[in-house]
């Protein structure tokens, strides 16, 4: 079956939210007029929203993996008085050195590996190659690149290492979020008009 479905697939801490490290309290939550600018522009022009994450506060020990439910609730809340729906949530909770022994793995979730990514597409019928992922760090452009999506770096100070390469190289590098959907929305209606 051929996969019909487009999304965006958006980094958490420091791309849809505010970079707290290792949050999980929902009172301290916020999204910017900006991203809810953003977002409704991509859900109007048929993107489904997905958000992917690495989460290894799990694996360190710093919260249950029963705390991110909390987030996840607390986002979809603050999008939905808005009318942003969010397809789905997926996490990794791994992290190789970390300290919770069940989650200790050297797993092809976590980003820079597309593993979270591919998922997504196989459960929501996905074309990896219509789809965009969107971060803030050029781990989530690699994720991207690896799962045949384009990709966005969102240029906002929280990448401090780039370590370049070709498959680090976003699509488009954005100064804000609102320029990032509005280059998607863009560059799709280009592509379609010259299929």
């Amino acid at each position: 079956m051929s996969k019909t479905n487009k999304a965006i697939f958006i980094d958490k801490d420091g791309t849809l939210i505010p970079d707290i490290p290792y949050n999980v309290n929902p009172d301290l939550i916020t999204i910017s007029e900006e991203v809810i600018q953003g977002l409704q522009l991509l859900q109007n022009n048929g993107f489904l929203l997905i958000i992917i994450s690495n989460q290894s506060g799990v694996a360190r020990g710093y919260f249950p993996i029963e705390a991110l439910k909390g987030v996840e609730e607390k986002i979809t809340e603050l999008l939905s008085e808005h009318k942003i729906a969010i397809e789905a949530f997926y996490f990794c909770p791994h992290y190789a050195e970390g300290a919770a022994k069940e989650y200790v793995v050297n797993c092809d979730c976590r980003k820079p590996k597309p593993g979270m990514i591919l998922k997504a597409c196989e459960e929501h019928n996905i074309h990896a190659p219509s789809s965009w992922m969107l971060g803030d760090i050029l781990n989530d452009v690699e994720a991207g690149n690896r799962a045949g999506c384009k990709t966005v770096l969102l240029d906002n100070g929280n990448e401090t290492e780039w370590a370049r390469g070709d498959i680090r190289t976003p699509t488009f590098l954005a100064t804000g979020f609102l320029r990032a959907a509005n280059f998607i929305v863009n560059y799709t209606k280009d592509a379609v008009k010259t299929a």
